[in-house]
């Protein structure tokens, strides 16, 4: 990985954690990102360095309420989460036990947690496990993940449990944070499996059929529904595999190209922002609107695109249409007739121009 290392120059590798992994699922086909994330640069920081900071990060409020809503979740050795459970997983009543691994001292939670799952896989553990933690292997770093609660039910299966703040509301959620909550626990499902096979088990003990605890309508009292995550799975895999063959990325890139933000003593970066700029833009982005709330580099990639009049700007949906047209320019000249197609765009081409009929007769 010393490619990857040289990309990153004297910055200081950041960590990856769940919430980072998930959103790698959330762009699989982004080249500037895998880079990035491989070489583990603070995207964060070059994105604020650039003059392009991402509006990140949740309000004190919808930290505290969340804080709050797992309090409630898991009070009383988790009473109501096994309540949920036992109607959602068919728990029997004796089947109830729970061990709280954050007890344990942090530099030997891994360790435990590794123990606690071999013994249970083994048909000598509890129900609950809360606050496990976990890793993965990111491009030639671990990443230590600490999901909400994995359940374990009688007779072989694991459960990833996410409790999240967000309300269900007569029984649909909103579609962005579900979304992401998916993501999230995709990341600690194969996690969970990477470990049980590290362990000589069965990867598949492991549930692709997560239990996602949320606040029920307006009031706070919580519901759980199942989750199947095994889409995100796959985008999950295909992208980390990606990433640690990212060889061919790196052979791409022209020499000496660097992501260096050379940190002073205060940590403040002295690499001059153009700089920067010009060696991020050596690779490619594959920006899409929904990177504004999954990507620091979003503000940045997105003036990029506005700059190139990139089809990018309409959504991952729109753009994978427009096959080869590359900018918004050429789409409005091929549907206005400006513009012969090019081979390979006459389909294309048919279609933007029966659009804008359309459009003009919906007008009149």
């Amino acid at each position: 990985m010393s490619g990857l290392d040289s990309l990153r120059g004297t910055t200081p590798a950041k960590p990856h954690d769940a919430r980072a992994i998930a959103a790698l699922a959330a762009n699989p086909g982004c080249a500037r990102r895998a880079l990035m994330d491989g070489a583990g640069v603070d995207k964060d920081a070059a994105a604020r360095h650039l003059g392009f900071p991402a509006p990140f990060g949740q309000s004190p409020f919808a930290i505290t309420r969340g804080n709050a809503f797992e309090a409630l979740v898991k009070a009383d050795g988790c009473a109501e989460l096994l309540r949920l459970l036992r109607d959602l997983l068919r728990l029997p009543i004796d089947e109830v036990a729970y061990q709280d691994v954050q007890n344990v001292g942090a530099h030997l939670r891994h360790a435990h947690t590794r123990t606690l799952f071999d013994r249970a896989a083994r048909g000598e553990g509890g129900t609950l496990y809360d606050h496990p933690l976990l890793s993965l292997r990111i491009a030639g770093h671990t990443a230590f993940l600490e999901p909400d609660v994995v359940a374990f039910q009688h007779g072989g299966r694991f459960h990833i449990v996410e409790i999240k703040s967000f309300a269900v509301i007569d029984g649909q959620a909103d579609p962005a944070s579900l979304a992401a909550a998916a993501r999230q626990a995709a990341v600690y499902v194969l996690a969970l499996r990477t470990l049980l096979e590290e362990l000589g088990h069965d990867p598949l003990l492991v549930a692709h059929d997560v239990v996602l605890v949320c606040p029920e309508n307006f009031a706070n009292r919580p519901m759980a529904t199942l989750v199947d995550v095994r889409r995100q799975l796959a985008v999950l895999k295909r992208q980390l595999a990606r990433m640690t063959s990212i060889d061919r990325l790196l052979a791409e890139l022209p020499e000496g190209v660097s992501f260096d933000l050379r940190p002073g003593d205060d940590g403040v970066p002295t690499r001059p922002a153009g700089a920067l700029a010009e060696a991020i833009q050596q690779v490619a982005a594959r920006y899409a609107p929904d990177c504004l709330s999954t990507c620091d580099l979003c503000f940045f990639c997105r003036d990029e695109a506005r700059r190139d009049g990139s089809s990018d700007l309409l959504g991952r949906q729109v753009r994978d249409e427009l096959g080869g047209v590359a900018t918004v320019d050429e789409a409005l000249a091929l549907a206005d007739g400006l513009r012969e197609p090019a081979p390979g765009q006459e389909e294309i081409a048919r279609l933007l121009r029966d659009a804008e009929r359309l459009r003009r007769e919906c007008l009149a």
